[in-house]
């Protein structure tokens, strides 16, 4: 091998490596290698090229260069603009740098010309490098198909060692390092054996890759194909004018999801479904589904609180302002706000107002909202018979929504709201299941912080929620619904109450309602006295409301069609308006008599008295009971003859007069029925008194149920019948002693003007009524 050293001028490469019988071009914009191609151009166009060891550095030292490159012919030379010149060049033979002439205006150099030996005899191992060079291209070419036909066939028609390796590296290697690996092997057969070991290396590389791919390519095919098929299927969306509408929602519901403050696993539902319903045809049925699911879950008040009220007096003050009487639910209120001042983990009561029609339980939910600042949603329960009602439909079935619960929350838009649960005494149940059984966990303090819908399917916390239920009675309440709650008596008001009611809320608004004002009307005191008192008969003030509007239309009529300004209502104008009283009231009697004693009476409608009438006549004993009297006053006179029997000595009474006497006994208004203990000392009352011809003083009332042995047992409605006892004009009331504690409560306005005795015994109720 003859060497010979050429001084040359150095161009650098970056990121490029150049061989011998290579031509190539490339662009040159370094003022350096500028400068060695215009000095090459004025020689003998001969040019040393060799590559940077790191391409990035944009003015290299020597150190920064290989040692071993490549002497090239410039064959053209082109200035473009911004000072970049385009040269092409072709490669003539490899070259070593022996010594650095000079570094500036550009690299000069001392070049070993005549380094590589190329008079290699064709041997059988030169045979053999050759065909092991063939069989690994054609193995490379197989699992690398980025390696053309064309270059393969050049590639295997190459039987010169050197050039193999250098054709090898140009068309194969893609690494520069790779590359100058060759270019620095001078030695054929030594170039050859390293430019072989690097491609069974990359045959390995690429086997390994293959098969990863194929691996990965198995997992994701399923996917893939899936996807594809909703790019497809979103283009035809996108040509129908459908998907745009979805993206649009999809993003809508994304922006709400990251904006709403709701627990992990909610969020994470509503995530899920947004996906589901991206993967879906708009069009489906099954999206409409997912799209109100997903709606419902968002529009639910999660985080959002209205701020309680704190101020017990104000609250005091709207609860007086917005009801009269109702002073056990104020009052109940009033503790549960005292109690929340002082402890914010106390969880909410569950209230049960019970009582007639027509008293303001409903209103008064109304009322406590307000006062405690909660937004107000009422659910009526009235004929309720499916359970889905409450805990929702689950969401296989067509038209599935959440129960009214869920829904009253998210009218509501808080989760602190106050939820009236109307006419829960008016549920009932069949084949859909039982509501009364689903309110179990509902009015639950323990358990309703997780109360599961199942249209929703996930928890919700209703443990915030101030539940107030309302009920006619608590008779048809189940029982384990009703020992949930926590019940609160609403009385029928008074007629002083109704006066206040009617001059408060009720005047006022019916005046309003029909355009009156104030100037119009005057209602005396007395003619509103007997509106309440001959004109309806009931507990609550409906109907009273009813009649002031009846009278407000009147006057109406009458001031458009005369010249009055103001017309008053008098007691004597009244039937005018109104016509001819509905009721008229049993007042106490003239005078005493005998075999008729004054009872007194609960009806739905308030207090009544009672005259019961007993007439003896000569017989075999026979025993009538007239009125419409139901069993258990049938039963209270039974039990009152078995003690006047028991008693006859005492009384004077013929011991034989069950067997020899005929008693009738009748209660008036046959037409209405009757029923109930607390007529038993009456009866028992008015047949001593007709046994022993001794009349019953006319001034007095009494009720209490009566045993065999004469014992006085307490009754209920004690508040209606001295109510009723006062309006008949009774001075004087019987009641059995065990009721003390309970008139005690009642107001001293009600039991103003009467006498209240309370008896143990018959010897005590004879002593008062008889002597």
């Amino acid at each position: 091998m003859d060497t010979k050293k050429i001084q040359l001028p150095l161009l650098a490469l970056r990121g490029l490596t150049i061989f011998p019988d290579m031509i190539i071009h490339f662009d040159v914009n370094r003022t350096k290698s500028i400068n060695a191609l215009e000095k090459s151009m004025v020689e003998d166009q001969l040019i040393f090229l060799i590559a940077q060891k790191e391409a990035q550095v944009d003015e290299p030292n020597p150190e920064d260069l290989y040692n071993v490159g490549t002497i090239a012919r410039i064959k053209q030379l082109i200035k473009l603009p911004k000072n970049i010149v385009r040269v092409l060049v072709e490669g003539i033979e490899r070259g070593t740098i022996s010594d650095l002439i000079q570094e500036d205006p550009y690299f000069l150099v001392e070049v070993n010309q005549g380094t590589e030996n190329d008079s290699m005899e064709n041997n059988i191992e030169e045979e053999a490098l050759i065909r092991t060079a063939h069989e690994l291209i054609e193995g490379y070419s197989q699992i690398n198909t980025k390696i053309g036909q064309d270059t393969l066939l050049q590639l295997l028609g190459t039987k010169e060692i050197g050039k193999l390796a250098d054709q090898i590296a140009i068309n194969i290697f893609s690494t520069s390092e790779n590359k100058q690996r060759i270019l620095d092997e001078l030695e054929p057969k030594d170039r050859l054996k390293v430019a072989m070991a690097i491609l069974d290396n990359e045959i390995e590389i690429n086997k390994i890759k293959n098969n990863i791919q194929s691996q990965v390519k198995e997992k994701i095919d399923k996917n893939q194909k899936e996807y594809y098929l909703r790019e497809q299927l979103k283009v035809i969306q996108d040509e129908l004018g459908d998907r745009q509408g979805l993206e649009e929602e999809i993003i809508k519901y994304k922006e709400a999801l990251d904006q709403l403050k709701a627990p992990k696993e909610v969020k994470e539902k509503i995530n899920k479904e947004i996906s589901r319903l991206n993967k879906m045809p708009s069009g489906s049925s099954e999206s409409v589904v997912i799209r109100n699911y997903i709606e419902t879950l968002l529009e639910l008040p999660w985080d959002k609180t209205t701020k309680e009220m704190k101020d017990i007096l104000k609250a005091e003050e709207i609860l007086d302002e917005d009801h009269y009487g109702l002073e056990s639910v104020k009052e109940r209120v009033l503790e549960f706000l005292s109690v929340r001042n002082l402890s914010s983990e106390t969880s909410s009561p569950i209230l049960c107002l019970v009582g007639p029609p027509g008293t303001g339980k409903t209103s008064i939910a109304r009322s406590v909202a307000r006062a405690l600042n909660r937004k107000y949603v009422r659910i009526s329960l009235g004929g309720v018979r499916d359970e889905a009602e409450i805990r929702g439909h689950r969401r296989t079935y067509v038209g599935a929504l959440p129960g009214r619960l869920i829904t009253g929350l998210k009218q509501a838009g808080s989760k602190n709201p106050l939820m009236l649960l109307d006419e829960i005494d008016k549920m009932s149940n069949d084949f859909r299941g039982d509501p009364s059984a689903a309110l179990l966990e509902v009015l639950d303090e323990e358990q309703n912080n997780k109360f599961r819908d199942h249209y929703l399917e996930v928890p919700v916390d209703l443990s915030n929620v101030l539940f107030i239920a309302t009920a006619n009675t608590v008779q048809t309440i189940p029982r384990p619904l009703l020992d949930r709650v926590e019940i609160i008596e609403v009385n029928s008001y008074t007629e002083n109450e109704k006066e206040h009611i009617a001059k408060k809320h009720l005047i006022p608004k019916q005046l309003k309602k029909h355009g009156l004002e104030n100037r119009d009307i005057t209602i005396s005191k007395n003619a509103l006295s007997k509106v309440i008192r001959e004109y309806t008969r009931e507990s609550g003030v409906r109907t009273l409301e009813r009649k002031i509007g009846q009278l407000c239309r009147k006057i109406a009529k009458e001031i458009l069609t005369s010249d009055k300004g103001n017309i008053k209502v008098t007691e004597q104008n009244l039937e005018k308006y109104l016509g001819i009283p509905l009721y008229t009231y049993e007042s106490k009697l003239d005078a005493d008599d005998i075999g008729i004693a004054r009872g007194l009476a609960w009806t739905q409608f308030g207090g009544d008295t009672l005259s019961i009438e007993v007439n003896i006549m000569p017989g075999n004993g026979k025993i009538d009971l007239t009125g419409k009297l139901g069993d258990v006053m049938k039963e209270s006179a039974k039990a009152g003859i078995s003690f006047i029997r028991s008693k006859s000595k005492e009384l004077n009474i013929n011991e034989n007069f069950y067997k020899e006497m005929d008693i009738h006994i009748h209660i008036p208004e046959g037409a209405v029925p009757k029923d109930g203990p607390s007529a038993g000392i009456t009866m028992a009352t008015a047949l001593i008194s007709a046994l022993t011809e001794k009349p019953v003083k006319a001034n007095m009332a009494m009720t209490g149920e009566i045993t065999l042995r004469g014992r006085v047992l307490p009754v209920g409605g004690l508040k209606e019948k001295i109510l009723a006892a006062k309006r008949a004009g009774i001075e004087k009331v019987l009641l059995p002693k065990k009721n003390e504690k309970v008139v005690s409560e009642i107001s001293k306005e009600i039991k103003k003007g009467i006498e209240i005795v309370f008896v143990e015994n018959m010897d005590e109720v004879l002593k008062h009524a008889i002597g």
